[in-house]
């Protein structure tokens, strides 16, 4: 088992609730068979994290199977369903994947769950990622805004994928405490591409 399997293992054994969870979660991180994966992915009364096993190692040998239950954890109220999620569709490889978390940061309604996905974004350097990072940030620097984390990871973004069109956005940035050295430094890095 990988380190990173064995840390979903281990994350997930605290939820089991009995011998019937114990052997489902044995054969869901030891199994070959991708099939047997994905078919716990439609089966009914499935419990929630044998799903993101299942999703979790499908995504990780390049199942699009899946994409949509990896899509859907991404973007859970807790945080580490939503790195192994992200972790997956990085290795998952599906085209649908940017422009599904481009659409998770995005949305103001689950704003509060957004951060994985503008790391995603980041990750991936697809055409999505400049434009849904910059729509994002111009968001959070609204006054009073409480999401500065997420601002602060859209900023870290935009200076690692180095593209011009973040300018005034970073500029924008820079006149934030929280966000101010971050906005340089990405700025520095624009300055630098030819």
């Amino acid at each position: 088992m990988d380190a990173d399997l064995l840390d979903l293992a281990r994350r997930t054994a605290a939820e089991l609730t009995g011998p019937a969870d114990e052997e489902l979660h044995r054969r869901l991180t030891a199994t070959a068979d991708l099939d047997t994966l994905a078919a716990v992915l439609t089966e009914s009364e499935r419990p929630l994290w044998a799903r993101e096993i299942a999703a979790f190692r499908l995504g990780c040998a390049g199942d699009r199977r899946a994409f949509e239950p990896l899509v859907l954890l991404l973007n859970h109220r807790d945080s580490e369903r939503c790195v192994s999620a992200s972790y997956a569709l990085t290795r998952l490889g599906d085209p649908r994947t940017p422009r599904a978390a481009a659409a998770l940061a995005t949305n103001e309604l689950r704003v509060a769950y957004a951060l994985l996905p503008v790391r995603l974004l980041t990750a991936l350097r697809a055409p999505e990622s400049a434009p849904a990072l910059i729509t994002t940030l111009e968001r959070r620097l609204a006054p009073g805004d409480p999401h500065w984390r997420l601002a602060l990871a859209c900023v870290e973004g935009l200076g690692s994928l180095a593209d011009d069109r973040a300018r005034p956005v970073l500029e924008a940035a820079r006149s934030h405490p929280r966000l101010s050295a971050a906005a340089s430094a990405a700025l520095s890095r624009l300055s630098r591409v030819p």
